[in-house]
């Protein structure tokens, strides 16, 4: 690959979970993530990119069995972090989340705090700005996105790793929009920043 991540330019965030860590729901032995989902139309080059690096990443590890391992995790979304807009539903309700219908979406994590870059520029947030500028990003805004794709070490799952976000414009917001809960926290912490190659549009 060119460079050691896959830019998604100028897409939709959805479920931002980015000032603190937290442990997926019904895994309470997991590790805490921070993570988000990033919305985009089916033609989107940063969706086509991802999925070139996942056949290649498949090919390498599982050679000719990698057709078979990549059917069985389209065929299952609990082994990808990539699908279908529909897909995405309310267990409460069972209708569709907002702004994913015809579009496609890719969920990343990562146990480090991701770097925020400040909008318009290529520098990364520091731990004194962290957490004022996360709060800037909300469900329906766009943002720019670095991520990369892995492989899970055993059971043939595809995951993807959320390197840095750049708010760039605002969106109508998702739900209830961007609730202000700064009240509830202090000073941003060292939170153990993640330090990714710079990608080209955080400029």
């Amino acid at each position: 690959m060119a460079n050691n991540y896959v830019e998604l330019k100028d897409v939709r965030i959805s479920f931002p979970q980015l000032i603190e860590a937290v442990r997926a729901k019904g895994f309470p032995e997991s590790d805490p993530k921070f993570s988000a989902d990033f919305i985009m139309d089916p033609s989107h080059p940063g969706y086509a990119e991802a999925h070139r690096w996942i056949a290649e990443l498949l090919t390498v590890k599982y050679k000719d069995k990698a057709p078979q391992v990549k059917a069985l995790a389209d065929s299952d979304k609990s082994k990808r972090f990539y699908g279908k807009g529909e897909e995405r539903v309310d267990k409460k309700t069972f209708a569709v989340y907002e702004g994913y219908a015809g579009k496609v979406y890719i969920s990343a994590k990562c146990i480090r705090a991701p770097g925020i870059y400040l909008p318009g520029t290529r520098t990364m947030a520091d731990p004194t700005q962290y957490h004022e500028e996360a709060r800037k990003i909300y469900a329906g805004c766009y943002v720019n996105a670095a991520i990369r794709p892995y492989l899970q070490s055993e059971g043939g799952a595809i995951r993807c790793d959320l390197l840095g976000v750049q708010f760039i414009r605002d969106g109508e917001p998702f739900g209830e929009g961007n609730v202000d809960v700064s009240g509830m926290f202090g000073d941003a912490p060292d939170n153990g920043f993640s330090t990714p190659a710079t990608p080209s549009f955080m400029k």
